[in-house]
Order: structure tokens, then sequence, then C-alpha cells
């Protein structure tokens, strides 16, 4: 074992099948799976169930693959922050060596298999997803810039264009909409993480916002990028994905979500530290709600069109 505490390339015992699901991490991938399903069913174009189920089989794969060199890249700083300790490299059940061949492989697999499922262009949407979030994010924004998030939060939005786009063969005004959503929640959802678990950042060497610039500069941040993505967040109702349900449900999160941004952007560190970050925890909570909320009403406005409970209402189509 090193003085980190990172166990190399020798596990202590033989890796079990959950060990490898894990390094896929299954939990980023759910969200992967359900935005570009979104994508995919909001889109104006009828797709096959069973092309639409492989294709969003291939993202879910490229998105553990992206998981598995991820944790093969950070496994060092993974192994010096509680929060990522016991994952499978630094834990010592997976090797390495294991990581990157899986993720290599799943990546060319879910890349080819999306391409003769679909069609290019969603194929080439994924190969440079998996790329923005490997070479881009992990193994250059992530340990040098403060600005990793905000510039690598591209990679987590990408999903529902590569879903608009396995329908459409493209890109429109509306899975663009859906990927600011993502890219400009990506920020305040990251940095409210970050403001509790600075310790875990600064420990590891990752120049997060709160190492850098201090917690007060990053409440700041908070609140501005919680004012953009308001207005962004609320856009989609006015274009053909949208509707009244769609502005209601948007109105009310993001009142939610800029009444959070707020509370926090007026704490000062000794409040935080005296009661445990108990608000940046909860606006930590409610931001992935926020999210998941949002593309459940895009899903509910395409059901009301589907089975046309609103048809002829008149709804003011912007773009």
């Amino acid at each position: 074992m090193s003085e980190t505490g990172w166990i190399d390339n020798a596990p202590p015992r033989e890796a079990q099948f959950g060990d490898y699901v894990e390094l896929l991490k299954p939990r980023v991938m759910r969200l992967v799976i359900f935005t570009a399903a979104v994508g995919l069913i909001c889109a104006p174009a009828t797709v096959h169930p069973v092309v639409a189920l492989a294709a969003i089989i291939c993202v879910a794969v490229g998105a553990g693959a992206s998981g598995a060199l991820n944790m093969w890249w950070d496994s060092d700083i993974d192994a010096v922050m509680r929060r990522t300790i016991s994952r499978p490299i630094p834990s010592g059940r997976v090797t390495r060596d294991e990581a990157l061949a899986i993720g290599l492989t799943l990546s060319g697999f879910s890349v080819v298999m999306l391409g003769l499922f679909a069609n290019h262009f969603a194929a080439g949407l994924l190969a440079f997803t998996i790329f923005f979030y490997v070479v881009i994010y992990s193994m250059w924004l992530k340990r040098s810039t403060p600005q990793n998030i905000v510039i690598g939060g591209a990679a987590g939005a990408f999903p529902p264009m590569i879903g608009w786009a396995v329908a459409t063969g493209g890109v429109s005004v509306e899975s663009v909409l859906m990927f600011l959503l993502i890219f400009l929640w990506t920020p305040p959802h990251f940095w409210a993480l970050a403001l509790f678990r600075n310790d875990d950042y600064a420990r590891a060497g990752v120049p997060m916002l709160p190492v850098t610039a201090g917690a007060r500069a990053t409440r700041d941040q908070i609140l501005i990028y919680s004012l953009i993505l308001a207005p962004v967040a609320i856009l989609p109702a006015f274009t053909t994905i949208g509707g009244p349900v769609y502005l209601a449900g948007s109105l009310i999160l993001n009142a939610l979500l800029l009444r959070g941004a707020w509370r926090i952007r007026r704490r000062d560190e000794e409040t935080a530290a005296a009661d445990r970050h108990i608000v940046e925890k909860r606006f930590f909570g409610l931001s992935i709600v926020y999210l998941f909320l949002h593309f459940c009403l895009f899903l509910a406005e395409a059901a009301l069109r589907a089975l046309g409970v609103m048809p002829g209402l008149g709804w003011p189509v912007l773009f």
C-alpha cells in the first residue's frame, strides 16, 4: 500500500461481478439513460421500439465505459478522498489495467453498435461525449482549472442530444435547450457538494472552486449560475417539447432553486460549520430532484401530445 493509501495493481481477492458493475458508475448511468430516453421520446420522429431500446442500451454502455476510464485515470486521487476511497480500484478489488481494458472495449462496442442500430451522427456524438468526459474533463480540466465543472459539465449534458439524434439524425433548438439545462445545472449542483466536501478536494489536489477561490466566491457563483439557469430552464416551455404543464412545473422548480441559492449566498462559514452544512446539503439534494422533474415534465408534455389531450390550444411555439 502506498503512503496515500492507494492500493496498486494487486487486488487482495478475485473481483466479483458487482465490482465491475460499480466500475461503470451505475448511479451516473441511470441519469444518462433517463435523459437520453427523454430526448429520444420527445423528438418529432417515430423510432421502432427495438431500435430505441438498443440505442438506449448503447448509450448506457458508453456511459459505463466513460465511468470505467474515469476511475482508471483518477484512481490516485480517488484513494485519498473519503467519498471515493471505497471505489473498486483504490480499494483493490479491480486493477487499473482491468479498468482501462473494460473502458476501451465498451467504448468501441457502444459507438459501433449505436452506428449500426441508429445512425452515424448519433454514434459520432456518443464517441465525442466519451472523449470529452475522459480526455477533456478527466485528464485535462479536472486537475488544472477551477472551471473544470463549468466546461466539463458538457459531458453529462450530451445524452438527451444523443437520444434526439437517434430519432432525427441531427440536432435542433429543442435538443440544444435540453443540453443547456443540464450544462448550466451542473456548476451549482457540484459546487454545493464541494462546499461540504471541500477538505476532500483539497486533500486530493483537485482545484474545485472552494479550494482555489474560497467558499464566499463559491456561494456567489452558485447564485449567479442559478440566476442564469432559471430562464434557460423555463424557455423550453415555448418550444415544441414544452407547454403549459412544463411551464407551471418549471416556474415552481426554479423558484425553489433560486430560494435555495439565495439562502446559500447569505450564509457564512461559521454558521455552515455549526449546522454541518445542512442548507448546502439540502440544496444539493434539491438540485437532483430539480433536474429529474424537469425531464419528467418533458415526458408529461410528450404524453399529452401523443394522447391528444391538449390539441389545438394554440400554445406559442417560438422556435
